[in-house]
């Protein structure tokens, strides 16, 4: 059997969305993966820190993370880039003269920094784990990189940001923007270089809109039955049945990978 390198999104794809495990026939699937000789690995727009405990009590020892910009071969951390720096402050500043509030991730970790709580005011308390480090004399241009930055614009006022798309950004949730890496595609690629594999020899699940970045024409790409977006199940090779109903195991065993 030929060696196929093969990428997995978490959410939604390996895990249950209801409660965030992983299902247990995935799990059942991907260790048969490895032991028929393939290359398995995670493929997530998470950070890092909030990837990494995933991985390693799953027993994946490679993993794509921080939108395609984080590698982790063989347990190791390979790369873990920043976001640019210069663009990042620019976006910055635009929307703090336009009155938004700005919280910046200054390295990989559930931190975030900012000048005053006019993010907290403006939309509350973002909905996951976070620390919030307030200083009035936070400036980010003497941070030592920008990872991460959340601005408090609503989806109908994005065109005020007139440089949003010089950076990868994401919107999650109804109240703020999300500027980070999201270029999954990007982190398979390298991933390829670093493992001398073949992009012909790919394939990715993925569930949602921003797995799209990693649908490239040369990979076999299965789109799970429970995924919502439209343009990502037009775009699939395959669409598997819901990750609930073992689509991944069904359609891992169904095209002879075990």
């Amino acid at each position: 059997m030929k060696r196929k390198y093969i990428f997995f999104d978490i959410d939604g794809t390996l895990t249950d969305l209801a409660t965030g495990k992983i299902v247990p026939s995935a799990l059942e699937a991907v260790n048969r993966l490895k032991a028929a000789g393939h290359f398995v690995s995670i493929c997530t727009g998470r950070a890092l820190y909030k990837a990494e405990a995933f991985r390693s009590a799953h027993g994946f020892d490679h993993m794509v993370c921080n939108g395609g910009h984080g590698i982790v071969l063989g347990g190791k951390v390979v790369e873990n880039e920043p976001i640019d720096f210069q663009k990042a402050i620019a976006i910055y500043r635009e929307a703090r003269s336009l009155g938004y509030g700005v919280l910046v991730a200054v390295d990989d970790s559930k931190k975030v920094c900012a000048e005053d709580f006019r993010f907290i005011e403006q939309v509350g308390e973002r909905q996951e784990p976070t620390v919030y480090v307030i200083d009035k004399e936070f400036d980010p241009e003497m941070a030592p990189a920008i990872f991460k930055m959340y601005i408090s614009i609503p989806k109908e006022k994005e065109s005020e940001l007139t440089l949003k798309d010089t950076v990868g950004n994401l919107r999650f949730k109804p109240e703020y923007l999300m500027f980070q890496h999201d270029d999954k595609k990007r982190g398979i690629l390298r991933m390829l270089e670093l493992v001398g594999g073949n992009p012909e020899d790919v394939v990715v699940f993925g569930d949602d809109t921003n797995d799209l970045a990693m649908f490239d024409p040369r990979f076999f790409c299965v789109a799970m039955g429970n995924a919502r977006d439209e343009e990502l199940l037009r775009r699939a090779d395959l669409v598997a049945p819901r990750n609930l109903e073992d689509g991944i195991y069904r359609t891992c065993e169904e095209m002879g990978w075990f």
